[in-house]
């Protein structure tokens, strides 16, 4: 930076060069001649002195400025860059989200289908085992000619349930022969009365 001070003189002398070279010392020289040297007195360059070190203090402030917006446009750029990361995982989730909450709709549905199945299955099973059942106890003639009507009215008296519709047989009778592979019967205990 040029002092502008020559040794030993108490004239000073200022190139015009470097006061255009600096933007508020020529306007504070506007008034100059354009001519090769400009006397000065030892006040003024002091002056202009005072005014190039604050405008090379600006200068570095204003590096010192551009080097934080050159660092906060690296961090906003990164920030952009999270926040389009967010945006698609956002974006995953939500789809996830819709997803999950189409089937928690459909549960309902898919329990009244579960709960008829597996009624349907208890059903299954127990016609499986229906021609199994044997009777003990029962004294012999007792049925009169018709077994079947004498079953439905003598079920319900000993178990004490009522069957509605009323019981149906398939096969009222003397036991068959078990075949190979088939279930045992079940068997039916009721007390003499």
């Amino acid at each position: 930076m040029p002092s502008g001070k020559a040794s030993g003189k108490h004239s000073r002398q200022l190139l015009f060069s470097e006061a255009i070279a600096q933007p508020k010392v020529m306007a504070a020289q506007q008034t100059l001649s354009r001519s090769a040297t400009v006397p000065a007195e030892p006040r003024t360059l002091d002056a202009i002195d005072r005014i190039l070190q604050e405008n090379t203090a600006v200068g570095r402030c204003l590096e010192t400025i551009d080097l934080k917006i050159t660092e906060l446009s690296a961090s906003s750029a990164s920030i952009r860059s999270d926040i389009a990361c967010f945006s698609e995982k956002v974006a995953d989730l939500d789809q996830r989200l819709t997803t999950v909450e189409d089937h928690i709709r459909m549960l309902p549905e898919h329990d009244a289908e579960l709960h008829t199945l597996l009624e349907k299955i208890a059903d299954l099973e127990d016609r499986s085992h229906r021609d199994n059942v044997r009777f003990f106890g029962i004294p012999e003639k007792s049925e009169g000619t018709y077994i079947k009507t004498f079953l439905q009215s003598l079920l319900p008296e000993l178990t004490g349930l009522t069957f509605s519709p009323p019981l149906e047989f398939q096969r009222v009778g003397p036991p068959r022969s078990i075949s190979s592979g088939a279930a045992p019967p079940d068997h039916c205990v009721f007390p003499p009365a």
